[in-house]
């Protein structure tokens, strides 16, 4: 996957679950975890942004690691929605906490790749 793919696959996924919030009940737990699960998913892509600007290898696996720690984040977010039926469309929620499970793999498996890299120069 390429570096545009990956960004676009991360902006797709917060445009998702931005679309997902606005199925949430709005009582007190709904309406934080609107506003937990947007910036949570908002700021990994935003940080994988912040990565291609990187200024130096360690500076590269740093912002790789905010960026995952973001989509943990959002995945707890989702199971705790999931959980509380806190969202009216179940179809959404599982394809946003599917996506946002792959995408912690790949982010999982890049940081690995990348500490490995810097260790081995």
């Amino acid at each position: 996957m390429t570096t545009k793919e990956l960004e676009e696959r991360l902006i797709q996924f917060a445009s998702m679950v931005i679309e997902l919030t606005d199925s949430l009940r709005k009582n007190r737990a709904g309406l934080t975890l609107i506003d937990q699960m947007s910036r949570s998913s908002i700021s990994a892509a935003l940080n994988y942004g912040e990565a291609a600007g990187a200024e130096s290898p360690k500076d590269f696996v740093h912002k790789l690691q905010v960026v995952l720690k973001e989509l943990r984040e959002t995945w707890m977010a989702l199971r705790i929605t999931e959980k509380s039926k806190l969202s009216s469309n179940t179809v959404l929620l599982n394809s946003c906490t599917k996506e946002c499970n792959e995408l912690v793999s790949i982010f999982t498996k890049s940081v690995t790749t990348n500490k490995k890299k810097i260790m081995d120069s």
